[in-house]
């Protein structure tokens, strides 16, 4: 089949064009007939366009365009004129012009869909793989593949400037010790024996460092055997790097440089650079992980020296034990019924916690504490509980106790 090979894109048009002849290619995102006349929004990845048939212009294409349906391929030739003014659509960069068709090819014809080709689409992730050439149509999911294509060559142009070498390592390698289990490919030509799939590169980036490929990278294929998780599958791609003679500031600052570059080109955000640093122990201590979200304050306390006389049992087994005591404040919150607390005490309960101790704030002095606990604290403990959560009246205090990584981890759970 012949058609003439498109002198636009479907996003490219705009009042600069009025009055050209054009060809566009793509596939009918939607079609308006209005009796004498038939709207057609043709799609392709790089936007839409809307292509009007009228009997009075080209009867032929008008008659064809009758036959038109959603996602038929077509090819249209015409003339591109300002829209009137009740049509004007300034929600999309097409939207002031269309395009007057005096030519229609019908490419290839299509099945009505099992779902809309739109992001508002109410269909189950099984049957959106099932027909994922389909999905693949979506604006929201193609722009996810152009923004990964447009991190890698941002990723590949600043390695590229900063002395590193790009290298592709082998796929079928001998298996290695890492965190997960191998895949394993049989060898056909050695019986009995298997390649492993790479969980990382990691022992030929070594063998590049020895033999002197100081700079390396690469955007690489792993492969992990183990359940899948949100922010881990079994095949993942991930930016590799290797350096030599370098100290651990220079890994900070050639990382935080390409998250700069692609904060900056992708989402147009300016990321300030050096980024704070926390040690382990400061970000389990005050967030409970070693990942925390920092986009909200809630800030854990240890509460050790608070309690470092204490007669109660609970802390002071702990203390003893080298345990760890855990505070956090939930400001606003002291009016919590009994029953939300009881769901939150269930809630760290199940995550391992022996209990949530829960500390109503009514005002700061030590008098102004409530909770079943509190016959066990003396006024120089409340006080000092109080100075170190910055608690104010009206406010909540959750406290947890026990081993120090298990305490803070369910804190942080909490939080």
């Amino acid at each position: 089949m012949f058609f003439k090979k498109r002198t636009h894109t479907c996003g490219e048009l705009n009042e600069n064009n009025i009055g050209q002849e054009v060809v566009l290619n793509g596939w009918v995102d939607s079609r308006r007939d209005l009796g004498g006349l038939i709207f057609i929004d043709v799609r392709d990845r790089y936007g839409i366009t809307q292509v009007v048939f009228e009997p009075s212009f080209n009867q032929e294409a008008h008659l064809l365009a009758a036959k038109l349906r959603s996602e038929f391929v077509i090819s249209v030739e015409g003339t591109v004129r300002k829209r009137p003014p009740e049509t004007d659509n300034p929600k999309i960069p097409t939207g002031h012009i269309d395009v007057m068709v005096s030519k229609l090819l019908i490419l290839n014809e299509a099945l009505t869909t099992p779902f809309p080709i739109s992001d508002n689409v109410n269909a189950s992730e099984d049957l959106r793989l099932k027909y994922r050439y389909l999905d693949l149509r979506r604006p929201s999911v193609q722009k996810n593949f152009l923004i990964r294509h447009k991190m890698y060559q941002l990723t590949r142009k600043y390695f590229d400037e900063n002395g590193f070498v790009e290298i592709e390592t082998p796929v079928l390698m001998k298996s290695t010790p890492e965190g997960a289990r191998d895949y394993l490919v049989p060898s056909r030509i050695h019986k009995g024996k298997f390649y492993a799939l790479p969980q990382s590169p990691q022992t030929y980036k070594q063998i590049l460092m020895v033999a002197g490929f100081d700079r390396y990278f690469q955007i690489v294929k792993c492969f992990r055997d183990e359940d899948q998780r949100a922010d881990r599958q079994a095949e993942f791609t991930q930016i590799d790097v290797e350096m030599s003679f370098i100290n651990q500031e220079d890994i900070f600052e050639v990382t935080e440089g390409l998250m700069k570059i692609l904060f900056k080109e992708i989402w147009n955000k300016e990321l300030q650079v050096p980024l704070p640093k926390l040690t382990f122990d400061e970000a389990m201590e005050k967030y409970g992980s070693d990942k925390p979200d920092l986009r909200f304050n809630l800030e854990m306390k240890t509460l050790n020296d608070v309690f470092t006389n204490t007669e109660f049992k609970v802390f002071r087994d702990q203390l003893n034990n080298g345990g760890i005591i855990t505070g956090l404040l939930a400001p606003g919150c002291g009016e919590y019924t009994r029953n939300q607390l009881d769901v939150l005490t269930d809630f760290v309960k199940k995550l391992g916690a022996t209990g949530l101790i829960w500390i109503r704030v009514k005002d700061t002095t030590p008098d102004g504490l409530e909770a079943p606990v509190m016959k066990f604290f003396s006024d120089e403990e409340k006080q000092n509980l109080i100075n170190t959560m910055g608690a104010k009246s009206g406010d909540l205090i959750f406290i947890i106790t026990g081993s120090k990584i298990k305490a803070l981890s369910i804190m942080g759970t909490l939080r």
